[in-house]
């Protein structure tokens, strides 16, 4: 007598249990191929298993519904309740891919400097960076627009109300977790996307150590883009948002952006000196995660990337920087805590998603003052 037994005379709760253990949605629809049984209960609870299975791999999935179910007609800080469907899960799944691919980018941009500290991230820091991805993600949609980010009313009372309402949906230490996210994106704005001259000259000597060629920086300000050939990078690129992956397939992927040519100057790609550097990354961050990424895995010059950021913008989008670290400072202000200490304590590792160190005594005082405040 066999010592095994067949799937098809398992009870039904094993199966059950079998299929609503699954790590993620390949490994789900994987297993319910291998046999008619396992196919038959994957389709009698299909939604319930498709749920659980994406709640693994791309969850907390309650806040990742906040986000695509997001909608001028609601505001953002409300708790939408919608039945769970397959074009539900199918957009969750869309978010869910570009935090997974934070997941892989923060080890090296956390620990940028102190690399030898440098680590994965462990489950239940890959879950807290995709709800802090999704959050910011979400006040990126909500309030970084044309309404909310006007010159002379972004900081008016009711402006500054509406923003902090979701804001106030997390605690203390969530909002720690976002400030990280927003952090790592910033980092990766500075050294990818929009590095400064700086920056630039750096890279430019690191590899390129035995030349004598000298950069030119904002040498277009006082000097018109020459007819060049296609190839330059002075020619405008046809970058669209509808397929950014197509549109920046062009000869500059492969391009030597740092070598120094008849008809490129590494010096072009630099976005200004250390002061105007940094009003270029405030208004980059207006971007949403996925379209940071987009810039970073595929936009190689310095007009490509303008070329997409003017598709995603007017005039309110430049010289105009992001207001969420205005807004967690007034949430911050309200609840009672210093905003001063609340950024020390992220600088030293204490609070964020991957913590270098614990301090439960400063944790404590922040879960008491927001009880509190």
């Amino acid at each position: 007598m066999s010592q095994y037994i067949a799937f098809e005379y398992l009870p039904t709760e094993l199966l059950s249990d079998i299929l609503g253990s699954c790590p993620d949605i390949p490994s789900l629809l994987a297993l319910a191929s291998t046999c008619r049984t396992l196919h038959n209960a994957y389709q009698r609870r299909k939604i319930v298993y498709l749920e659980q299975a994406t709640e693994s791999q791309y969850g907390p999935l309650q806040d990742a519904i906040q986000l695509v179910t997001q909608n001028p007609s609601q505001g953002a800080h409300a708790r939408r309740t919608v039945p769970l469907s397959i074009p539900l899960i199918k957009d969750v799944m869309r978010v869910g891919l570009v935090a997974a691919r934070w997941e892989d980018i923060y080890p090296s941009k956390h620990w940028h400097e102190n690399y030898e500290n440098r680590r994965l991230l462990r489950p239940d820091e890959r879950r807290s960076l995709r709800r802090a991805l999704y959050r910011l993600w979400l006040y990126d949609e909500a309030f970084h627009t044309p309404t909310h980010c006007s010159r002379y009313t972004r900081m008016s009372p009711e402006n500054l109300h509406n923003r902090a309402l979701l804001l106030h949906n997390w605690s203390n230490i969530e909002l720690a977790e976002v400030a990280d996210a927003s952090a790592m994106l910033r980092q990766v704005l500075r050294a990818n996307v929009c590095p400064s001259n700086g920056i630039i000259a750096a890279k430019f000597r690191k590899r390129f150590p035995d030349t004598n060629h000298q950069l030119l920086f904002n040498v277009h300000l006082n000097y018109p883009p020459p007819n060049v050939p296609l190839f330059s990078p002075y020619t405008q690129s046809t970058i669209t948002s509808q397929n950014p992956q197509a549109s920046f397939e062009t000869q500059y992927k492969h391009y030597a952006k740092y070598r120094p040519t008849a008809y490129h100057e590494p010096g072009c790609e630099g976005w200004g000196d250390d002061t105007d550097h940094y009003f270029v990354l405030e208004d980059m961050l207006k971007l949403s995660p996925k379209q940071i990424l987009e810039l970073k895995e595929h936009a190689v010059t310095k007009l490509q990337v303008q070329s997409y950021v003017s598709q995603h913008g007017g005039d309110w989008f430049h010289n105009n920087g992001q207001h969420f670290g205005q807004t967690m400072d007034f949430v911050l202000k309200e609840r009672g805590v210093d905003a001063e200490d609340f950024a020390n304590a992220m600088d030293d590792g204490l609070l964020g998603i991957a913590k270098d160190r614990t301090d439960t005594g400063y944790v404590e005082k922040l879960i008491e003052e927001q009880e509190t405040g």
